[in-house]
């Protein structure tokens, strides 16, 4: 057993002892403040609503989001790549119009935040040098990715267009099959393209790796990741994902493609997503996807499903004497699209699987840790990173806004991880990708 290896699972083992389960001694506490204090802290997936960047109300305010300017603060956090995120829908000209519009609205709202509305506050950072220099200049830092590439239809030329908009990775498929590249959900639902890229999904790598464009691994399915990583040219990146061995979840990456992913350079970025961190029983799982399927949930684009759009929330303040924090959802957004009859009925269906199959305990930091642990054991310290996928249902206790962070790195150093390590983690090898991304595509250019 390496020595490496020994020294983590001694620290995981310790803390799991309920004799040890104890505040942390005032010198640990101490010790980890200085060490986030310290290091450039950045959360590769932050979900927005255009609702909230307008003059009125957007993130220079305490809002009830998990991630805003105030609560960056609050835990010291300087860099969130804002996501421009669209739901699959249809694969037609009709449906591609609507999502590409989606798409660039979100991409218009944070350029709207960060060139006027709080350009003293926080920038908009283009390449890695961009966020180190804003960072010295004691601003919140912004990077725009892309979560699902369907926006772009069969127009490869938009590919060019995100990046020109700011975009700075972008991964293939959400939920749901799309034109470029199967999905996690097509497990269960069966693939479009044998597992894998539609012969478009190929180009649009390496027209990514051409323009410096960083390949996001999160939401694909395996086949789909596992042929990315061969094709692509440039280190790739997985957003915001966690370990099968730990969690059986088809968003997870399991060994196979967590060792492919080193070969190629890249990095996980370990994300605090609870049901990705614990997964529920076999009973359970199995009765919510029958659940769900009845009701429609999660239709890829052979199903007739139009283009799913968050439903946008009114501007909350998150503050005691003005509002009070809505509880965190734990009801799917696609209850919104349902009639009244038909939410009463899979409420109260949903209530008979909570009788019969209790859900497991919401996951903590120490659950995100072990994740970590297990990522730095197979692959190295130099290959794993941190994410939230803050207000797209990420949160766990311990870490449920950006004002917890300190939680985080706290947790960290309980485990023996050293200064360097951690600034790894937070940012350092994702930073690290990026220029490699970059580095790549000016190569490319040359030819």
């Amino acid at each position: 057993m390496h020595t490496m290896h020994r020294k983590f699972l001694a620290a995981a083992l310790l803390c799991q002892l309920p004799a040890l389960a104890q505040p942390p001694s005032p010198a640990l506490i101490a010790k980890a403040k200085a060490i986030h204090s310290r290091v450039l802290k950045l959360d590769t997936h932050d979900d927005i609503d255009v609702a909230n960047f307008t003059p009125d109300c957007n993130y220079t305010q305490r809002l009830a989001t998990q991630v805003n300017l105030p609560k960056m603060a609050d835990g010291d956090m300087n860099v969130a790549f804002f996501i421009v995120y669209v739901g699959q829908g249809l694969p037609n000209a009709e449906a591609y119009a609507a999502a590409y519009q989606q798409a660039i609205e979100k991409f218009d709202a944070i350029h709207r935040f960060t060139s006027k509305i709080a350009p003293d506050l926080i920038g908009l950072a283009l390449t890695p040098d961009d966020v180190r220099r804003l960072h010295r200049q004691g601003k919140r830092v912004a990077v725009i990715g892309v979560e699902n590439a369907y926006p772009i239809g069969t127009d490869i030329s938009r590919v060019k267009e995100f990046y020109t908009r700011g975009g700075r990775y972008m991964s293939l498929a959400h939920n749901g099959n799309s034109q470029l590249a199967d999905s996690n959900t097509g497990e269960a639902s069966g693939y479009l393209h044998n597992n894998g890229l539609s012969p478009l999904g190929r180009e649009v790598i390496a027209e990514m790796n051409r323009l410096g464009m960083m390949v996001d691994l999160s939401h694909p399915s395996k086949g789909a990741n596992l042929e990315a990583i061969r094709l692509s040219k440039a280190p790739v990146i997985a957003s915001h994902s966690s370990v099968r061995a730990l969690a059986d979840h088809s968003r997870n990456m399991d060994d196979a493609q967590l060792l492919a992913l080193k070969k190629n350079g890249g990095v996980i970025q370990i994300v605090g997503f609870a049901s990705y961190l614990k997964v529920d029983s076999k009973e359970r799982a199995a009765a919510l996807a029958a659940l769900r399927t009845d009701f429609g949930f999660g239709a890829g684009p052979r199903t007739g499903a139009p283009v799913f759009r968050r439903p946008s929330r009114v501007c909350i303040l998150d503050e005691p004497a003005k509002s009070v924090l809505p509880p965190a959802p734990r009801r799917s957004a696609f209850l919104n699209m349902l009639p009244a009859d038909r939410r009463a009925e899979y409420e109260k269906r949903l209530a008979d699987i909570d009788a019969r199959f209790p859900p497991a305990p919401r996951a903590n930091v120490k659950d995100m840790v072990d994740h970590i642990d297990y990522a730095v054991n197979l692959i190295g310290i130099d290959h794993v990173g941190i994410s939230s996928d803050f207000d797209g249902g990420g949160g766990i206790d311990g870490w449920d806004s950006a004002a917890d962070a300190f939680n985080v790195t706290l947790e960290l150093v309980r485990r023996g991880y050293s200064e360097p390590q951690i600034a790894k983690l937070w940012g350092g090898n994702l930073l690290r990708v990026w220029a490699s991304v970059e580095k790549v595509a000016k190569q490319l250019q040359k030819h």
